[in-house]
């Protein structure tokens, strides 16, 4: 058959689609890799969902213990079918480096969980973005090009507009908390970069459950409380969640530049607050809604972008 030569890499997958062929495989790698951060950002949101829930009424370090823990049993059948061997790091002591950055993150960022709204906890982390994109400049050697700086920068005046009028009050010191979040999760996610290089999406998701399991264990003991079945239930439902966010997180890192992938989890602001509102009455302000918009356009502008960037 004679290869399709419309004028964008956008419009050969809609073509592709079209003519019945294996479209995904088919799309280019970036946009792939696109497609893997939505859905990953998609999976983050419920899980932030329940385990917001599960916080409000147990310790929030016992949760970050056990939400881990379960996405290191979901991952055992795996590990049983496939041989222990075949989860065996290349980089074991960049696992675990990965682990202890990641893990202090999650100290920041369960300790505000609930203590503020879904959609402002969302937002407020979409500031990960700008540390990612010069971390990746400085340490990764990616290409900064001009198109994504503007599109990060878009967003992260939407952002502002979402946070702002929120920076005062009682919550104010929690906004903080999950802000100081932002740049450890931004660390932590160019590790994984790093090590998507060389290792496997699997053998990284499961070395993060593990370690962190291991190193919040000490922190989730003195204040432990007996989980109710629904509280258990939902501990397995974070465990699930989690694994596949991650392992979509980690396959969008192997196929696209982190960089380029990053303004597209301003979308998980719009996931955010259809949750918030459904599950705690959480009714988004005007702010929230004029930089959703603002964010949900400078997503669109990168992905048209970068769905007509040839790979190289």
């Amino acid at each position: 058959m004679k290869p399709l030569k419309p004028s964008s890499l956008w419009r050969q997958c809609v073509l592709a689609q079209r003519h019945g062929r294996r479209t995904f495989a088919a799309w280019p790698a970036a946009v792939r890799g696109m497609v893997w951060m939505v859905l990953g950002g998609l999976l983050f949101s419920l899980l932030n969902t329940i385990a917001r829930e599960l916080t409000l009424h147990l310790d929030v370090y016992q949760s970050q213990f056990l939400r881990y823990l379960f996405g290191l049993l979901v991952m055992l059948p795996w590990v049983y079918r496939d041989g222990w061997r075949a989860y065996m790091p290349v980089n074991l002591s960049g696992q675990f480096w990965r682990g202890g950055v990641h893990t202090l993150g999650l100290i920041l960022w369960f300790t505000a969980l609930p203590k503020i709204p879904l959609a402002d906890m969302t937002a407020i982390g979409f500031t990960g973005p700008i540390f990612i994109m010069i971390g990746a400049a400085w340490f990764l050697g990616e290409p900064m090009r001009k198109d994504r700086w503007i599109a990060a920068i878009i967003g992260f005046v939407g952002v502002l507009v979402v946070v702002l009028p929120k920076m005062s009050g009682d919550g104010g010191w929690y906004n903080l908390v999950m802000l100081a979040s932002a740049p450890v999760f931004a660390a932590s996610f160019l590790i994984t970069k790093a090590l998507t290089r060389y290792e496997k999406a699997g053998v990284i998701v499961l070395w993060q459950a593990l370690t962190v399991t291991v190193l919040s264990l000490p922190m989730a003991l003195p204040h432990w409380q007996a989980p109710t079945l629904w509280q258990w239930l939902g501990f397995a439902a974070t465990g699930v969640l989690g694994t596949l966010a991650h392992y979509c997180l980690t396959r969008a890192f192997a196929m696209a530049d982190i960089s380029a992938t990053q303004s597209l989890r301003f979308l998980d602001l719009v996931w955010a607050s259809i949750l918030g509102w459904l599950v705690f009455g959480d009714v988004p302000s005007q702010s929230t809604w004029l930089g959703a918009f603002v964010i949900l356009w400078a997503t669109v502008w990168i992905a048209r972008r970068e769905s007509r960037r040839k790979v190289s």
